[in-house]
């Protein structure tokens, strides 16, 4: 019996023990989940809960409207409408389960999966901010995603406000288009509210104006279930929409250039403008494109389209050629200022002049006999304003072009605005290392070899002498008033000048086309040759301005290749002329719509 409890006692020594050792390894665990637990909820709680306040509470941002872009009149130039855009909402998903749900969604929309995967990068996995990845989206498109969404996790089709321009292709450059910001862009104006995938202006008004026209974000902060449907609105801030801006532009005005300049089937530009303040009434170039097709998907066709050799996208009326015999209205003024003629002074004039090795012809081939500076406006004679450049020398034609505005921008805001070309002795030096001749002012005399100008500052040009010799700051707001700077002309001067524009078009190279008993207007016709062979390419140009002697509009008109001044770019004028004066009620046989050439 004793040997049996002996044996006992050694089965259950050390007992007590292990119940001591469980016990304590209990403990530790159970403390070890008490202090992850307390870690959890005291250390992290804030952080998880606001997590999962995320998951259950979502912020929809709501862009605003631009604002309208209307004409002088009130007529609307660009609005919006609502159209159909695919988003990303990159929360939704892990980012290891984006790839797939990508893969999936460029099935649908026909968008590399690659280039969606860039976007929702450059916006982060865990932006709060839904990604758009395709705009405008057709309605059938619309039908099929929403009829798939559920295989699309993170892929929201939802509407938003996009540009229209109703007039189609009708001042397309002057209002230019909207696109969705550049990373640079965003860069520079992300402290102003702007965010990734905003729409914002990229050419013409739309940039030029963008400040006015954005407006601010609004937005929406919603709960939402497990799908990701929304369950009820808790927050919102309404967008404000950016601010209508009204232009300086007739459209009316507009539409008849443009159609002027398509009728001519050439590449071109016109400008008319109030030369009293400087306001631009039309501003056209040619050929246009329709800034609807950029506002959103662009197909790979229309981008062909925009890449031709015509350059649509190209802004004519502020892009430089030789500005041809309307310079000689500057070299009247040159001529007159500089002591060296008077307006009496009369010079011979002959089918061509030798100067150095070269003979520089009159267009006639045979010169006008002696005669004025009057007649020489109307007449066009090159070899009297040779005779005219020689006398005086290029630093007076520079000085006298610059105090026209030749040689630099008119700041008028539209993209890309050339500042044209004032060629000097010293320039031609530094530029081409080489000496200036007698051969080069005789050129430049007469608009030709180097001198370039653009549309807009031609008109500019004869808008100082419509307006009694100031130079006007084109602008395209309506409501806006920059100032007038004198040109320096002495009454005498400008007189002389006036009548020579008169003649033009009662006796000279616009009277065909330009000679109106009931509207008398003045101008001056251009043919500028251009290009290595200069044989037959001649561009068109004509400046001008009515009524006499009063003047309420000054036009520029360039065709590319087209023609002659007198026979193809006046009658565009002419038009300019019949719409602005027929539609405030001055209707007569002479501007009588059947009238036109």
């Amino acid at each position: 019996m004793q040997l049996q409890a002996e044996r006992r006692d050694k089965r259950t020594s050390g007992g007590d023990n292990r119940g001591l050792v469980l016990a304590g390894v209990a403990a530790l665990l159970l403390g070890g989940v008490g202090l992850r637990l307390t870690y959890l909820q005291v250390i992290q709680g804030p952080h998880h809960r606001e997590l999962a306040e995320n998951n259950r509470i979502r912020l929809v941002p709501i862009r605003p409207p631009r604002g309208r872009i209307l004409d002088r009149y009130g007529r609307v130039l660009a609005t919006n409408r609502l159209s159909f855009s695919v988003f990303l909402e990159p929360m939704q998903l892990k980012p290891k389960e984006w790839p797939a749900a990508l893969a999936r969604l460029s099935l649908f929309i026909k968008v590399p999966a690659d280039k969606l995967e860039e976007k929702l990068k450059a916006a982060g996995y865990n932006s709060p901010y839904p990604v758009r990845v395709l705009q405008n989206v057709e309605p059938q498109l619309v039908t099929v995603l929403r009829e798939h969404i559920q295989e699309l996790p993170g892929v929201k089709v939802d509407v938003e406000w996009m540009r229209f321009y109703p007039n189609g292709p009708v001042a397309s450059h002057l209002l230019g288009y909207t696109g969705e910001i550049s990373e640079q862009q965003l860069a520079e104006r992300k402290e102003q509210g702007y965010r990734l995938g905003d729409i914002i202006g990229k050419a013409g008004v739309e940039r030029l104006l963008e400040e006015k026209l954005h407006g601010e974000w609004g937005g929406e902060q919603v709960e939402v279930d497990a799908a990701g449907q929304v369950v009820r609105v808790i927050g919102e801030v309404q967008p404000k929409a950016g601010q209508d801006v009204r232009l300086s532009i007739d459209l009316a005005l507009q539409k008849t250039a443009e159609a002027a300049l398509n009728s001519r089937k050439k590449r071109g530009a016109v400008v008319a403008m109030d030369p009293r303040n400087g306001q631009v009434l039309a501003i056209a170039s040619a050929p246009s494109y329709d800034a609807n097709i950029l506002s959103g998907r662009i197909s790979e066709q229309d981008w062909r389209r925009l890449q031709t050799p015509d350059r649509p996208l190209l802004n004519r009326a502020v892009r430089p050629y030789p500005t041809a015999s309307t310079f000689k209205i500057i070299m009247t003024a040159a001529a007159l200022e500089s002591g060296k003629f008077n307006p009496n002074s009369r010079l011979a004039t002959f089918g061509g002049l030798r100067i150095g090795g070269r003979v520089f012809r009159d267009h006639n081939g045979r010169g006008f006999g002696t005669i004025g500076f009057i007649r020489a406006l109307s007449q066009s004679s090159d070899t009297f304003y040779y005779q005219v450049g020689l006398r005086i020398g290029p630093d007076e034609i520079a000085k006298w072009s610059r105090n026209f505005g030749f040689g630099s921008r008119t700041d008028i805001g539209l993209q890309s605005e050339s500042r044209g070309l004032v060629p000097t002795p010293e320039w031609l030096k530094r530029r081409f290392g080489r000496q200036w001749f007698g051969g080069d002012t005789a050129n430049t005399s007469i608009g030709q070899g180097m001198v370039l100008s653009t549309p807009l500052q031609n008109a500019v040009m004869v808008g100082a002498i419509a307006n009694g010799g100031f130079r006007v700051q084109p602008h395209l707001v309506l409501d806006s008033r920059p100032g007038l700077s004198p040109v320096g002309l002495s009454p005498t001067t400008l007189a002389t000048i006036r009548q020579g524009l008169s003649e033009v078009v009662r006796s000279g190279t616009a009277r065909r086309a330009l000679s109106m008993p009931d509207l008398p207007n003045a101008g001056k016709t251009g043919t500028a040759e251009h290009g290595a062979r200069k044989g037959g390419r001649t561009h068109a140009l004509y400046v001008g301005y009515a009524p006499t002697p009063a003047p309420e509009i000054a036009v520029s008109v360039l065709l590319e290749n087209g023609g002659h001044g007198g026979s193809d770019a006046a009658p565009i004028a002419k038009k300019i002329y019949q719409t602005y004066f027929v539609a405030r009620g001055k209707k007569s046989a002479a501007l009588s719509p059947k009238h036109v050439e």
